[in-house]
């Protein structure tokens, strides 16, 4: 992987929101790295957005809604013994999935170990016939890895409580050691967010994070346009190299019919400016071009993805990506590449990320954007 062996200092992850590090601070707080073709990275605020964009331009945007899916429970009897977990909802199963059964309330999960610091540390999971006893008298039976050669993600079954409304009732949002404490549930919403009755993502869209809705006008004003999605993310992993499970996603056809008509007016002005389609956060690439054939054109969908975008796959719906910045061994880099490798040389992100270290740019869901455009 090409940034394998950078280094990121402990001290660059973002640890809370942008609008709480100083008075008068907003969502938008935050920096922007730009890659452009070949040329070095440049550096701006991320409120200069309107101005690297050209009218014609299409954002697709994940509006896929946060949940508070880390539940606190009890591996044990029920008379408050036993090991203490934190159960992060990852997936709903439904009667599309090939590994889930037609039960609603099936899920795959993540069982966690509290650290004593209202963040978790990694626990395995199983085995087969776990028990664990949630708030309100609901239980979580462990049933099998969602991966076989894997005990981190686990299908279970939920009784005694719809999920989603233990979730509302008794959850929080997830949140990993680098954060200094919780937030509400509202600072991992983003501005593109919709309800959907029973879905949701376990971890926040996060490259939508720092748009507001003044912002949003702004970009519109220029002649930007926003196309939706969904796609309703699964807990991290904390694996390296360990690739996205299956995850389900909507394209609409009006999103599909944008989508083709700006990229054939793109190809008829034979690549002049305006007329990219730049996908907003590493889900919109995958909803989108799960959804793209062969021949690069998109077509409405909805289902279930397990596409993992590679350099050898490349890209055939998306000309850019808006991402946060990614730990050196995610495997969404591996997508990342595979953009990188369409609009600029093969170094491109390597001097990006090298860069973005220097100059001291945040990492994580609270941190610094990284926009790449071809040149």
């Amino acid at each position: 992987m090409i940034t394998e062996a950078l280094q990121v200092p402990g001290e660059l992850s973002a640890r809370v929101p942008a609008e709480q590090r100083g008075p008068g601070l907003g969502r938008d707080a935050v920096r922007l790295m730009v890659s452009r073709g070949g040329a070095e990275p440049a550096h701006h605020a991320f409120g200069e957005l309107p101005e690297l964009l050209t009218a014609g331009d299409v954002l697709v945007v994940n509006t896929s809604r946060t949940l508070p899916a880390a539940v606190d429970g009890r591996i044990g009897d029920g008379r408050g013994r036993g090991e203490p977990v934190v159960v992060h909802f990852s997936t709903r199963a439904d009667r599309r999935h090939p590994a889930g059964r037609a039960v609603a309330d099936h899920w795959a999960v993540e069982l966690r170990c509290p650290d004593g610091r209202g963040s978790t540390r990694p626990r395995a999971g199983g085995p087969a016939g776990t028990v664990v006893r949630l708030p309100g008298g609901a239980r979580l039976a462990l049933q099998a890895p969602v991966d076989p050669a894997g005990t981190r993600l686990w299908w279970a079954r939920l009784a005694g409580a719809p999920a989603i409304e233990l979730m509302r009732r008794h959850g929080r949002p997830i949140r990993y050691g680098y954060t200094d404490h919780d937030q509400p549930l509202a600072a991992y919403q983003t501005v593109f967010a919709v309800d959907s009755p029973g879905d949701g993502s376990a971890e926040m869209p996060s490259a939508a994070r720092p748009f507001t809705a003044e912002l949003v006008a702004r970009l519109a004003a220029t002649g930007v346009q926003f196309a939706p999605i969904s796609l309703h993310t699964g807990v991290a992993s904390a694996e390296a190299f360990e690739p996205p499970y299956p995850e389900r996603f909507v394209v609409p056809p009006a999103t599909a019919w944008l989508v083709n008509a700006v990229r054939a007016g793109r190809r008829a002005a034979r690549g002049g400016p305006g007329g990219r389609v730049v996908a907003v956060g590493t889900t919109a690439v995958r909803a989108l071009e799960s959804a793209a054939g062969p021949d690069g054109r998109v077509r409405a969908a909805a289902g279930w993805t397990d596409l993992v975008v590679t350099p050898e796959r490349g890209v055939r719906a998306v000309d850019g990506l808006l991402t946060g910045l990614h730990e050196p061994t995610a495997s969404h880099l591996l997508m990342l590449e595979a953009v990188a490798s369409a609009t600029a040389d093969g170094e491109a992100l390597r001097r990006a990320y090298a860069a973005a270290v220097e100059r001291r740019y945040l990492w994580h869901e609270f941190g610094d954007l990284h926009l790449l455009l071809p040149d």
